[in-house]
């Protein structure tokens, strides 16, 4: 986003002579300029500055504590037993306003301000608290997710199984009925860099209900699942009903949430994904957040065909072309088959910049993108035809030459640089600041490191300050990054953590009661300029387990109106001091309560 220029100088004659309307015109011209670019979605310095001054402003003396927001009390009825499993932005209620080409309805679509809920969540009939982990690893209670498609379709492939008031996962797959243990050992012997560190970042495309992320979690290995809102009905609430960590997705005409270079791997096990088909764009997106050097795994339809055919319904020779132009896909996107055997295939895709120079001809497809398409825009942009080239000036941030896990959490990667401000000495003085700041929050909220919590979201991260402090911890942490603030996603991913770009304007994507934990330090002193506390708050409760907690630090001037938000959203809160007993600063300890729906409940 670039800033217009003013008015040649040699005008100021003529401009002298204009009649004071024009002037008018002028001005509200140049203020409706200064305000489009508040709200423009594209990242850039302004709108860093911008930010700040606004969190200067809460900070300052006008708005202190003596002269906090109010607002009159609240109180929001309970949405209908129907929503228990409402995900605004992936609502299959609205899908039929959309195409299904290239199932462009599984996509985010949000509702316009005029349809959105003010209501609360209602959890199922039955709701218990998760199961804690790891033997949530193993069930979880029918109840909290009370699907039974699933179960009838894939039990017979080891998915789970219903036992009593219970799901059983025992840890199968449509291509591992044997178990995701032996399926992942084999895959271990094929990619040696699994074993040792080098491999730290996977992420799963149509994961099932995450059993093989599940089962990498003891082997080092942090898993993001994926999967849309389909007919599986719950793949990524089964994984997070699970302490898996997970997030509702579909690569279809947009861009994953994920900067470029992201993974170290990526699986697909039977995932359904056409990923010859449309010139292979679904392709060129998983090598787009590959890192250079990771890998690619494939099982399943048309690996192993010639011992597989007959169970896919296809002939032979149909299988063998479609391996034919897989192959001839990949190596035109500089991907190399690493390892085979069985029914996994591997590549790896190659950090050799003179493979991508060759990419360059006008006759080529696909071609290297161009510099115009920012590589790590990731919210709503479209889909690229072309291949993402490695950034020459990145000498170690491949796969093989970033320090192996756990070294890599705190060292300094290359592209902090890219940040504005960005530097080693500024990571090492966010770890340490967060290194006090969890010993303080585990005083005032002591469940912080036992098993009553897993699933952890900071809401607005900067580097990953919080997940690298409770790295020892039993739980894993979603590292949430705004749209609209500087992009340290990839330092984040770089140091061996996982996360998301995402707009708190708008509805995570996510099912509801999915998080013990929700964390944000100062978003709404940066975002209450664009997004309203109330429906943040609201969303907050939407995905927040029962007995669940969140942790909100906050500036001083908010917090008495974010207490009587979540007073009306039944939730118990106190206030507590930051780590450094400031004023300006005060941190809000809340816990949402368990409450059923009530029998005379009918709010839409």
């Amino acid at each position: 986003m670039k800033q217009k220029d003013e008015k040649n100088q040699s005008q100021s004659d003529r401009a002298l002579k204009i009649i004071p309307v024009t002037l008018l015109v002028f001005a509200l011209c140049g203020l409706s300029f200064y305000l489009g670019g508040i709200f423009c979605s594209e990242k850039s310095l302004l709108e860093g500055k911008i930010v700040q001054e606004l969190s200067k402003a809460v900070s300052s003396p006008e708005y202190s504590a003596e002269n906090a927001l109010q607002i009159k009390s609240v109180t929001f009825s309970e949405c209908s037993i129907d929503y228990q499993d409402y995900t605004p932005c992936t609502d299959p209620r609205r899908w039929k306003k959309y195409g299904y080409h290239r199932l462009t309805f599984l996509e985010r679509h949000c509702p316009p301000l005029y349809e959105r809920k003010e209501c609360l969540v209602p959890p199922p009939a039955g709701y218990k608290p998760p199961i804690r982990w790891p033997k949530s690893r193993k069930e979880c209670w029918y109840r909290n997710v009370p699907y039974d498609w699933i179960n009838k379709q894939k039990s017979n492939q080891n998915w789970l199984k219903k036992k009593g008031e219970k799901f059983l996962f025992p840890g199968g797959g449509t291509m591992f009925p044997k178990g995701v243990g032996a399926y992942v050992n084999l895959m271990q012997d094929l990619i040696p860099e699994m074993r040792d560190g080098t491999v730290r970042t996977a992420i799963d495309t149509g994961c099932g209900v995450a059993s093989w992320g599940g089962d990498l979690l003891d082997r080092g290995i942090l898993t993001l699942s994926l999967a849309p809102r389909d007919n599986h009905e719950a793949q990524v609430q089964f994984a997070l009903e699970r302490g898996i960590p997970a997030i509702l997705g579909v690569i279809s005409t947009q861009r994953l949430p994920f900067p470029s270079s992201s993974f170290d791997m990526a699986h697909c096990s039977r995932c359904l994904i056409p990923w010859t088909e449309f010139g292979g764009i679904y392709l060129l997106e998983v090598h787009r957040i590959l890192r250079p050097g990771g890998f690619w795994v494939l099982s399943g339809p048309p690996i192993n065909y010639e011992h597989r055919y007959q169970g896919w319904n296809t002939t032979i020779e149909e299988q063998r072309a479609a391996l034919e132009k897989l192959q001839d896909l990949l190596t035109s996107m500089c991907f190399t088959v690493y390892a085979t055997q069985d029914d996994i295939a591997v590549w790896q895709k190659s950090s050799d910049i003179g493979c991508y120079e060759k990419l360059t001809g006008p006759d080529v497809y696909p071609a290297t993108c161009d510099d115009s398409i920012e590589q790590d825009a990731a919210w709503y942009t479209p889909l690229r035809p072309c291949v993402t080239s490695p950034r020459q000036k990145l000498k170690r941030s491949s796969v093989g030459s970033l320090p192996k896990w756990p070294q890599r959490l705190n060292i300094a990667p290359e592209r902090i640089s890219d940040v504005p401000g960005g530097s080693g000495n500024a990571l090492k003085r966010d770890d340490s600041s967060w290194k006090v700041r969890a010993q303080h929050y585990k005083k005032i909220l002591p469940a912080i490191g036992t098993d009553k919590i897993r699933n952890v979201m900071d809401m607005n991260t900067v580097y990953g300050g919080l997940a690298a402090a409770l790295i020892d911890d039993p739980l894993w942490v979603m590292n949430v990054v705004s749209s609209y603030s500087a992009n340290t996603l990839p330092v984040v991913f770089d140091r061996g953590l996982v996360g998301t770009y995402h707009d708190w304007c708008e509805a995570f994507s996510t099912y509801p009661r999915t998080y013990d934990l929700l964390h944000l330090d100062g978003l709404f002193a940066a975002e209450s300029h664009r997004c309203h506390m109330k429906y943040v708050l609201l969303e907050m409760d939407r995905i927040l387990r029962p007995e669940g907690h969140a942790l909100i630090r906050e500036s001083s001037y908010f917090m008495d109106a974010i207490e009587t938000i979540a007073k009306g959203m039944r939730w118990n809160c106190h206030k507590e001091d930051t780590e450094n007993s400031g004023e300006k600063e005060k941190i809000l300890v809340c816990q949402k309560t368990l409450w059923y729906a009530s029998s005379t409940n009918s709010t839409r």
